[in-house]
């Protein structure tokens, strides 16, 4: 595994863990009473951007590294998820074929 490939792994994993993070314990100017003119009752009422990104950091990084550690040991390979390559055109390919 390369580190370009590295960072790729990285930087998905760290997006998908954010997708995940952002709507955890999200007070909305709705469920406060303090709806601010001109924004939507779903509008987040104190959002701490900052925390959110450091909390996705702390469960991306070693989620990236345990997933690169998976690729390189060569548990799971590219041949086990080649679905193309075990089923053919013509359906699953057995040995008497």
């Amino acid at each position: 595994m390369s580190i370009t490939a590295a960072f790729v792994v990285l930087a998905v994993t760290w997006f998908m863990v954010l997708f995940l993070v952002l709507p955890v314990r999200l007070e909305t100017q709705g469920d406060r009473g303090e709806i601010v003119p001109g924004t939507h009752a779903g509008a987040p009422a104190d959002f701490k951007l900052g925390k959110r990104l450091k909390i996705t950091t702390l469960i991306a990084v070693p989620l990236a590294g345990l997933i690169c550690a998976t690729i390189i040991s060569g548990v799971i390979s590219l041949s086990d998820i080649d679905l193309l390559e075990r089923f053919g055109p013509k359906g699953p390919i057995t040995e008497g074929q």
